[in-house]
């Protein structure tokens, strides 16, 4: 896989997934641009990126819940490049607690908002960025949530409801931009662990069918995706999950 020329923008990056797709993204070649609503987190990626493999990489503080936000960073991207390769929607606020009543209404919220305007309004803004590239692609981390009956998670009602949200986005998206030629790929994966790319013991070989799923095999999905032919639009990515 190569990247190499290309850049790359992932929201919520500054741990777990969004962290590890970020310094994938910098070892195979790309421009990395990581957001956070912590920008010390989001500036600590971008300094991991820069120190693993010597890519550039630039760091942002956003909010998804405040529409102010997501429109200042796609701002301060588009100051510093003229295009947008792949843009990563994996930022969103998890919320836990099954009972409705568990959680206050500035929470709620918080969820819906992040997870579901703050994809539409992060899209929306780096759409000029994204037309500019010869091969764009969108990607959303949505969730096993948003499958029909899925109800293995213990999130509460609010985070299914703004992944769900998110699934018909993705969903109506895919189809009008397709004929502009940029991709849009959603995946739906299980609860899974995080690992961290850097840990020198982490062992890809090692994986076995009866462990929890990675943010590593989530994100050889997502690098799998984009690096496909132009020809070939992988719409979406669904898990087995272990129970």
């Amino acid at each position: 896989m190569d990247l190499s020329g290309r850049t790359v923008v992932v929201t919520g990056a500054g741990r777990g997934l969004g962290r590890a797709l970020a310094l994938r993204a910098g070892r195979l070649g790309a421009r990395v641009f990581v957001s956070a609503r912590d920008l010390g987190a989001a500036r600590g990626v971008a300094d991991a990126v820069t120190a693993d493999s010597s890519a550039a990489a630039d760091a942002f503080a956003c909010d998804l819940a405040d529409p102010v936000s997501v429109r200042e960073f796609a701002e301060a991207v588009a100051a510093r490049t003229d295009r947008t390769d792949v843009l990563v929607n994996n930022g969103a606020r998890y919320l836990a607690s099954p009972g409705l009543e568990d959680a206050g209404d500035d929470a709620i919220g918080d969820t819906i908002a992040s997870g579901a305007t703050g994809t539409l309004l992060t899209v929306k803004h780096f759409l000029p960025l994204l037309r500019a590239s010869a091969a764009a692609d969108i990607v959303n981390l949505i969730s096993s949530a948003a499958e029909p009956r899925d109800h293995r998670s213990e999130a509460h009602p609010a985070f299914y409801a703004a992944k769900a949200a998110q699934a018909g986005f993705a969903d109506i998206l895919s189809h009008r931009l397709r004929p502009e030629g940029i991709r849009v790929i959603s995946l739906y994966p299980p609860d899974f662990t995080d690992g961290d790319p850097l840990d020198p013991s982490w062992d890809e070989a090692s994986r076995t069918a009866n462990d929890p799923l990675t943010a590593q095999s989530v994100v050889d999905c997502v690098l799998f995706a984009i690096t496909q032919p132009r020809d070939c639009f992988v719409r979406s990515f669904h898990f087995e999950q272990l129970r």
